[in-house]
């Protein structure tokens, strides 16, 4: 199996108005805009020094944008399919509120189903105002405040169908990582940073399943696709399946890829294989990989044998990405704990307080 270098391109696109975007040059638009199609996955502990950072959980549920322009709002999620259109209290999002197709905004959301709410992440657009060149910090403040100016956070009434929450996002600090973990109350921020997620308990009075926690960089800017100043971890506790699967994109010369830009060979099909099975270059495939066929050299994988398994869920858009599919093969061997975490952040609050007395000296 060959293995190349991993890199990173990182592109970032300034949404056209919304009402532009119909039919099938829709769908593959928005699949690009959602930030973490499949985010970069923290396989190790970050280094010593991350300030300019923030942690946050984030609730299990879908990962979707939310549009609101001409008087409606509409959902779309990982692949760019609608998922629920609807009035809300978002700027132009319901008759109530009909400002023209040139004041739009877009949301980057996660539906949670039992409650039926939509997270607020983090903001692309706001009244037609593109906020992608604008740190992550700044993004943050202003969409806690310019949130508040609706009422998009009130129960849901007949101009207003699903109720729309912001995750609560701290400073990465120990208390700031024991409140994204743990669900408690620490000291609200207003200006946010360096990313970082998590996924766990969010919202009054409801215990939501755990999934991660991301890690955003203050000054991040918003970046489609994969992007590594966005890191998510997620605890190893519970079920680990048998085996690792991951999901690889078929090319032209029958190799399968990760959706890593470049891409990562991870393996081949025999074109005798591809003509019977009606395969085609794009096609998405799941593959079952055994622990002893992986090799890591420098923290890049090495797949020795990958065992075809057939299609993935129809919803998927994208393949894996290396980190992610790093991070599955680590979590059944080495899995990265929260202890390793509050770790790598003692050090760093050392650090900071060694070079401060050094300063003074």
């Amino acid at each position: 199996m060959k293995n190349s270098k991993r890199t990173s391109s990182l592109t970032s696109r300034r949404p056209p108005p919304p009402s532009r975007l119909r039919g099938s040059n829709a769908r593959p638009w928005f699949a690009r805009q959602i930030m973490l199609p499949d985010p970069e996955w923290m396989v190790d502990a970050p280094p010593a020094q991350i300030t300019d950072t923030y942690v946050f959980a984030r609730p299990s549920g879908k990962r979707c944008l939310v549009v609101s322009t001409n008087g409606m709002t509409v959902s779309r999620g990982r692949n760019g399919t609608i998922l629920h259109r609807f009035p809300s209290a978002l700027p132009n999002g319901s008759s109530k509120d009909t400002s023209g197709p040139a004041s739009y905004s877009i949301l980057d959301c996660i539906f949670h189903e039992p409650d039926e709410t939509y997270y607020i992440i983090d903001m692309i657009c706001w009244r037609g105002y593109s906020m992608h060149d604008y740190a992550a910090e700044f993004r943050f403040f202003w969409l806690n405040s310019k949130l508040t100016e609706t009422s998009a956070g009130d129960p849901p009434s007949a101009y207003h169908r699903y109720k729309f929450g912001v995750v609560p996002i701290y400073e990465c600090t120990l208390q700031g990582l024991q409140a994204a973990y743990l669900g408690t109350q620490a000291r609200p921020i207003t200006a946010l940073g360096h990313d970082v997620v998590v996924d766990g308990r969010q919202g009054p009075r409801r215990r939501r399943r755990r999934r991660s926690r991301p890690r955003p960089y203050k000054h991040a800017h918003y970046q489609a696709g994969i992007t590594p100043l966005a890191l998510v971890w997620k605890d190893s506790k519970g079920e680990i399946p048998s085996e690792q699967h991951l999901v690889l994109e078929l090319q032209e010369d029958g190799k399968v890829v990760t959706s890593d830009d470049p891409p990562i060979v991870f393996g081949g099909l025999y074109s005798e294989f591809i003509r019977k099975s009606n395969r085609r270059p794009g096609n998405l495939l799941r593959f079952a990989v055994r622990d002893g066929s992986v090799k890591l050299v420098d923290w890049n994988m090495q797949i020795g044998e990958l065992q075809f398994v057939g299609k993935p869920n129809r919803a998927r858009a994208f393949a894996c990405g290396h980190s992610k599919a790093l991070f599955q093969h680590v979590a059944r061997n080495l899995p990265l704990r929260i202890e390793d975490l509050v770790v790598s952040i003692q050090s760093s609050s050392m650090k900071l307080e060694s070079t401060d007395i050094e300063m003074q000296d």
